[in-house]
């Protein structure tokens, strides 16, 4: 099992990225004016969230590095079919490869799916194909889950996963190549949670607190804001899970963190602290704030961080009321809610 660590040599400076999406939107740019925006605005990373070959062609070239997604919905026949792995990677890695730094292989699989159990032989399947195609070390596997597969998380050095029949084999996968796990981290939801009214302020999930909020009483480490303590939380989760030798520590790489800016949660009455979180100026923020904290990581591993932040434009037409408010630009005119400076 790899020793926990207080060093983070995974990365030399801290990443900014962006999530784009163009299929739940009737009104954004093209892909080759997203990739100017970014450009624009240093942005040197996106996880895009759809497997779109015009999104691909536009990256080519650009400097801009790629995470791309194995949907859902394909994992039980990559998982199942080494062939349609192949297939995979031919047509939507081998002519991108130099934009493409993770392929995430699903995203937050619910447990009780046909393709949570497949997700393993995926991951095995694509790193085959790359492997194939040269590229297997040049790209990293992985996938994308949520902080709520961590339970027991108070303290973080007591997080656990609550499934190890799925994430054993992802834990020991991903240390076996050196991949980084990829967590999804929203502490909007946790604020708005009613189990959790009275425990988790608006500042300790807003990066506004000036004093902690607790010590890990296992390690002595202090806690200012709920983002450090997810993530630790799932660290802690991670080295558990991992049985297999390791040359290094397990890493994570967050794909997806943001905060609304308006809407009404579809159930308004279980989101009871969310009237007063889903604002502009909070989520300005905790956008300026994470990007800053990603220059520092978390007390259980300080040091830069790769993080993508959720997501280039409002969505207009995502289901309930939530999903549509949480991008960074108007897609109409391009112009940024918040005036972020990525890098």
């Amino acid at each position: 099992m790899p020793n926990m660590c207080l060093e983070n040599d995974f990365f030399s400076e801290a990443q900014i990225g962006v999530c784009y999406g163009k299929y739940a939107g009737d009104n954004l740019p093209s892909a080759q004016d997203v990739v100017n925006l970014c450009k624009s605005n240093g942005i040197g990373s996106m996880r895009i969230n759809d497997l779109d070959e015009g999104i691909l062609q536009a990256v080519q070239g650009s400097g801009i590095k790629l995470i791309i997604q194995v949907p859902n919905d394909n994992i039980q026949s990559i998982g199942s079919d080494p062939s349609a792995a192949t297939q995979f990677v031919q047509r939507y890695v081998v002519p991108y490869a130099s934009s493409i730094k993770y392929i995430a292989v699903g995203n937050e699989v619910p447990m009780n799916s046909p393709q949570a159990a497949l997700v393993g032989p995926a991951m095995q399947n694509v790193l085959n194909a790359l492997n194939s195609a040269n590229l297997g070390g040049q790209i990293k596997v992985s996938t994308a889950i949520s902080t709520s597969l961590v339970v027991n998380a108070y303290p973080p050095s007591n997080g656990v996963f609550s499934n190890l029949g799925f994430m054993g084999p992802v834990a020991n996968f991903l240390a076996s190549n050196g991949s980084p796990l990829l967590l999804n981290v929203y502490t909007y939801f946790a604020y708005a949670d009613p189990g959790n009214t009275s425990k988790i302020s608006l500042d300790y999930a807003l990066f506004r607190s000036s004093s902690p909020a607790f010590t890990d009483p296992n390690n002595g480490l202090q806690y200012y804001n709920l983002f450090d303590a997810l993530v630790d939380a799932t660290y802690a989760a991670l080295n558990k899970a991992t049985t297999v030798q390791s040359n290094s520590d397990p890493k994570i790489v967050l794909p997806e963190s943001g905060w609304l800016s308006g809407g009404f949660p579809p159930r308004s009455a279980y989101y009871t602290n969310a009237g007063g979180g889903k604002t502009l100026d909070n989520a300005r923020t905790y956008y300026s704030n994470l990007i800053s904290h990603a220059k520092q990581g978390t007390p259980l591993k300080p040091g830069p961080m790769e993080i993508y932040l959720f997501e280039m434009f409002d969505e207009d037409n995502k289901p309930g009321d939530v999903e549509k408010h949480f991008g960074l630009f108007y897609p109409n005119n391009q112009q940024s809610k918040y005036q972020l400076k990525f890098n």
